[in-house]
């Protein structure tokens, strides 16, 4: 149901900017079975354009043994959203456990429409929603150290939408529809979800297929659809190693999709700097988050990590980025090769639970008023609450954070 006390809430929404953000959904690889605290927050800013909020914070809390020795709960809570998920350790046999997921909450389901490096506020909306969810995880080699997990998920999604301030009188919405969704997967080993982790790898494929129930067009005069079922296809290689004697660690990931079908909710988005806002993010420095909609891609992402004393306190961060990108119908730009590049200084506390990074970032191809070429500044945090080490948990899709957009008016 659209929330009608938006110019109310707005003040205190600008207050509590750097208290708390949103939140992506989590959905991990398995049950997760470690007891985690976790707060993580990111932060770009353009300064090319005038471009949507883009940030993310969140407070994880996962416990192992909740009431019984089997059963865990997640919880990832943010301030109008909440995801949860029951798991049951061993719940369909000794390497095959199962969950049910909760989720709802504020603006996850809103949508930005960003088109050839400009935002446009009137052809954007607001969008709520909840859902439920089952999934089950087994593992094929228990007894081997790199983990091979097979991901099945049912999810039921349901999505309201209503306009912003901004919003076009003449921009027709979407109609409020239920999406049923199953995802599957194969994954060998993972990543947890910290920044510049220092030993890791994966190698995975999946494929997830939405159907909707109420599909159609909207848009100015009909001009965008809704397709009644999208089908995604993708997968993803990367590695992290920190060498023994220096302390340097890199970090190289290569990410391929394609579709059938896709549409503006489904299709995927490229950019931004945010490496821990979804399981699978789509970075390219220097651009806004999500500003590229594509058919289908092809992404290379590759971080250099160097510390620069003894203690490695201080260290400096470059990374770089490139993609080959075929554009939804009705997104396209010139060019298909987009690049960018960054660096920044992490410090990170003598406990190693708490990271902190500045970093610039400069979009290479990105197209602005002035021509190509645009420039953010970020802000990376990591905290653990908790000294943990083991198997991640994996944020799963890149715009459940929307609710700060709202907030801030934009």
């Amino acid at each position: 149901m659209a929330l009608r006390y938006e110019m109310a809430m707005k003040p205190i929404g600008r207050a509590l900017l750097w208290l708390t953000l949103f939140t992506p959904v989590f959905v991990s690889a398995q049950i997760d079975p470690v007891r985690r605290d976790l707060i993580q927050l990111g932060y770009n800013q353009a300064f090319e354009g005038h471009a949507p909020f883009t940030g993310y914070a969140f407070y994880y809390h996962n416990q192992p043994d909740f009431l019984r020795t089997n059963l865990t709960l997640r919880l990832a809570l943010a301030p109008v959203y909440l995801d949860s998920e029951f798991g049951f350790v061993h719940g369909l046999g000794p390497n095959t456990d199962f969950a049910i997921g909760l989720a709802g909450g504020g603006f996850a389901d809103s949508y930005n429409e960003i088109h050839s490096g400009t935002y446009y506020p009137s052809q954007s909306f607001e969008g709520s929603g909840g859902e439920i969810s089952a999934s089950i995880y087994h593992l094929f080699n228990p007894s081997d150290l790199i983990p091979l997990n097979l991901i099945l998920r049912g999810t039921a999604h349901y999505s309201t939408y209503d306009r912003s301030d901004n919003t076009a009188l003449g921009f027709q919405l979407p109609g409020d529809r239920s999406d049923f969704i199953v995802r599957t997967g194969l994954r060998w080993g993972g990543i947890e979800p910290t920044l510049f982790p220092a030993l890791a790898m994966e190698l995975s494929v999946w494929y997830e297929g939405q159907l909707r129930t109420d599909s159609g067009t909207y848009g100015i005069n009909g001009d965008r659809a809704v397709e009644e079922q999208s089908h995604l296809f993708w997968a993803e290689a990367a590695l992290s190693y920190t060498l023994p004697k220096s302390q340097q660690n890199f970090y190289v990931r290569l990410t391929a999709g394609t579709s059938v079908d896709a549409d503006h909710f489904s299709a995927y988005r490229l950019g931004g700097y945010l490496p821990l806002v979804a399981e699978f993010p789509l970075s390219l420095p220097g651009y806004y988050f999500q500003e590229i909609s594509a058919r289908q891609f092809v992404l290379f992402n590759a971080n250099y990590l160097l510390p620069l004393d003894k203690s490695q306190r201080w260290n400096l961060s470059v990374n770089a980025s490139s993609a080959f990108v075929d554009y939804l119908p009705g997104e396209e730009q010139p060019g298909n090769w987009l690049n960018g590049v960054g660096g920044g200084i992490l410090y990170r506390a003598p406990s190693d639970r708490f990271k902190i990074m500045l970093d610039y970032a400069y979009g290479v191809d990105a197209i602005r008023s002035h021509g190509r070429g645009a420039n953010t500044i970020g802000l990376l945090m990591q905290w653990d609450l908790r000294p943990t080490h083991g198997e991640g948990f994996h944020p799963a899709h890149p715009d459940r954070w929307r609710g700060w957009q709202w907030f801030l008016g934009d």
